[in-house]
C-alpha cells in the first residue's frame, strides 16, 4: 500500500495526482485508466478540500492499493471532517437542461461512472471513501 498526507486545499491536489500517477505508471496501469483515476481524484479531493472541515482545516489522505490477482487498483480518500457518504444522495437528473438542475453531484456521479465499484464507511470519525478500477 502506498499513503499519501497532505493538507486539504486546493493547491495540493495536483501534487497528490502527481504522486499517484507515478505509481500507477509503475504499475503498467493503462493510460485510459490513469486519466479516468485523474478525474476521479481532482473530484474527490476538490470535495474534500472545499467541504469536509470548512471552515477550518484538517489534512486529506489517499491510500492506493494494487490487487494483482485482479488487476485492480483501489484508491481510499480519508479525512477527518463532517461525516458525508456521497453514495447516500441521489444522482443529478441529466436529462435535465443545465439551468433546470440543481448545483452539484455530478462530480460524484462521474466517479460512480468511471470506477469498477465504489464503497463508503465511516470509522473512527473519518470518512472513508474507496473506488476500485481496472488497472
Amino acid at each position: 500500500m502506498k499513503e499519501w498526507t497532505a493538507a486539504a486545499v486546493k493547491g495540493n491536489i495536483p501534487v497528490l495526482t502527481e504522486d499517484v500517477d507515478r505509481e500507477l505508471e509503475a504499475l503498467g496501469c493503462s493510460p485510459k485508466a490513469r486519466r479516468q483515476i485523474d478525474v476521479a481524484l481532482d473530484e474527490l479531493l476538490t470535495n474534500i478540500a472545499n467541504y469536509a472541515y470548512a471552515p477550518g482545516t484538517g489534512d486529506m489522505t489517499v491510500q492506493m492499493r494494487y490487487h494483482e490477482a485482479e488487476e485492480t487498483v483501489s484508491l481510499t480518500f480519508v479525512d477527518r471532517g463532517v461525516p458525508y457518504n456521497p453514495l447516500e444522495h441521489e444522482d443529478p437528473d441529466v436529462t435535465l437542461a443545465a439551468a433546470d438542475r440543481p448545483i452539484g453531484g455530478l462530480g460524484i456521479l462521474m466517479v460512480k461512472k468511471m470506477a469498477t465499484s465504489i464503497a463508503y464507511a465511516r470509522i473512527n470519525n473519518r470518512n472513508r471513501l474507496t473506488i476500485y478500477k481496472q488497472a
